[in-house]
């Protein structure tokens, strides 16, 4: 059994429109929400054996947020996260050794969107499912498993959806 968990980058500011997307900081908003992930990680036992991320500036940032919640699973900062489509992804995750149970992938849309799309297993449609169809939002955590003991099966095999959490569901405020 492989867990897969999917987290797009939380929100970036535009405050300074001649900063390179590359370079775009978190704003304030993202930075609340990165702290919010990080206690849900911390309560739900969110503990990937490794995680990969993109070396944007704002995946970056909202790792340094969650890295304390997430144990010690060590982090790598792979340019082809950075704005990858979902066959770039799957390629990334079947590198991923046997051993490793579960990853984190910190990265982007419209790749994390469409990857969890694609490896979800034809299903009635819930209403978790009906809302990542609409929107993977910044901050959007996609939690899938497979009954695969192979990184490069995922796909063949299918996923499941285990949770699907927005920063609005855990900010009482918002």
């Amino acid at each position: 059994m492989k867990l897969l968990h999917l987290l797009r980058h939380t929100k970036s500011s535009w405050d300074d429109p001649s900063i390179d997307d590359f370079e775009r900081p978190l704003n304030k908003r993202g930075r609340k929400a990165a702290t919010l992930l990080a206690e849900y990680c911390r309560l739900h036992g969110v503990r990937p054996d490794v995680v990969l991320c993109s070396p944007a500036k704002r995946t970056r940032q909202t790792l340094a947020f969650l890295s304390p919640a997430l144990g010690d699973a060590p982090a790598t900062f792979d340019r082809r996260l950075y704005e990858a489509t979902p066959q770039t992804l799957l390629a990334l995750i079947a590198e991923l050794p046997r051993g490793r149970r579960s990853v984190l992938l910190v990265g982007h849309n419209p790749g994390l969107q469409r990857l969890a799309l694609h490896l979800l297993k034809a299903e009635p449609a819930s209403p978790a499912l009906r809302l990542l169809t609409d929107k993977l939002p910044t901050g959007g955590l996609v939690t899938l498993s497979a009954a695969t003991e192979d990184w490069s099966r995922l796909a063949a095999e299918g996923c499941a959806l285990e949770s699907f959490i927005r920063p609005g569901d855990l900010d009482a405020d918002a």
